[in-house]
């Protein structure tokens, strides 16, 4: 099938793909708001459980044609990864119940300058100058972003710059476990997040003093979960593989990079947040010192 072909076999524009990719930015910037308003229902840990329970066990109908070998591969892959996207969602979720959405989103997007660094000690691979540029200016933007006055982080923006630092190990090791192994994508995507959705099942009952309550009766909880797994997982990992066989990776990164300005948008409606002139110039800060770097690695 040519890069101009669509799954059903017709002829589709690129800008189908990018029109796609800017709709998953849009959708993963309002996540931190949803998410934000499906933990005032329920505790952190059983939110993450029904996310990530009911993604896994929709993308089970992806394992029927593996073959045995390709299974233990997945296994083998699939549970290091999980644990490690464990961590990152334990963190970044505890970090936005604990700081303003607007600030999450921007703070997440650290993780493009980040990686570089932690290439370089994982894989050995020695950033640029323009990194280092680019972590300065980050830097700066972080310091406006949440202190006008000194850098003086708060508990939830520590954990977002955590969950940051392990989004960077993930790309890094998702790159290294990988290499040059016959892993199918979904199936894949299944054990990761079918890890996280029983790993934090089990912090639940074996964490919190009275283990995870009753499952919530709000609709509210219920729809900003259903459209986490829907459009924010299932969506936007089809949009992401559509649009890489069909537009170059660098206008991905472009379109994508757009995410953290969405969070802060609909924050802004959402939740009624305010970020303030500072607030904003230290998130587009950020947010171009990242793609900057992408760029130019």
């Amino acid at each position: 099938m040519s890069s101009g072909q669509a799954t059903l076999g017709f002829k589709t524009p690129a800008w189908w793909a990018e029109a796609m990719l800017l709709l998953v930015a849009a959708v993963w910037g309002a996540s931190y708001g949803l998410a934000k308003t499906a933990v005032f229902f329920y505790p952190v840990l059983g939110f993450l459980a029904v996310r990530f329970c009911v993604t896994a066990l929709l993308l089970l109908p992806t394992w029927r044609r593996l073959s045995a070998q390709q299974v233990r591969t997945t296994l083998t892959v699939g549970l290091p990864l999980g644990l490690i996207l464990l961590s990152i969602f334990v963190a970044e979720t505890y970090g936005l119940s604990l700081t303003s959405a607007s600030n999450a989103a921007f703070l997440i997007s650290l993780c493009v300058t980040f990686t570089p660094f932690v290439e370089w000690i994982v894989l050995r691979a020695h950033p640029g100058w323009a990194v280092f540029v680019a972590t300065g200016v980050s830097l700066v933007g972080t310091w406006l972003l949440t202190s006008t006055t000194s850098l003086s982080l708060n508990l939830g923006d520590g954990l977002m710059l955590i969950a940051a630092l392990l989004r960077a190990a993930m790309v890094t090791c998702t790159t290294r476990l990988t290499r040059g192994k016959d892993i199918p994508s979904l199936p894949l995507t299944a054990v990761q997040t079918g890890t996280v959705g029983l790993g934090c099942l089990m912090l639940g009952f074996l964490v919190l003093p009275d283990g995870l309550p009753p499952l919530p009766n709000s609709p509210v909880f219920w729809y900003a979960t259903g459209f986490l797994v829907v459009f924010c997982t299932l969506f936007a990992f089809f949009a992401q593989n559509y649009a890489l066989r069909r537009i170059s990776p660098t206008r991905v990164s472009l379109l994508m990079g757009a995410e953290p300005v969405f969070g802060a948008l609909f924050a802004v409606w959402w939740l009624h947040e305010s970020l303030g002139m500072t607030g904003w110039i230290g998130g587009l800060l950020i947010v171009g010192a990242s793609l900057w770097a992408a760029l130019r690695r």
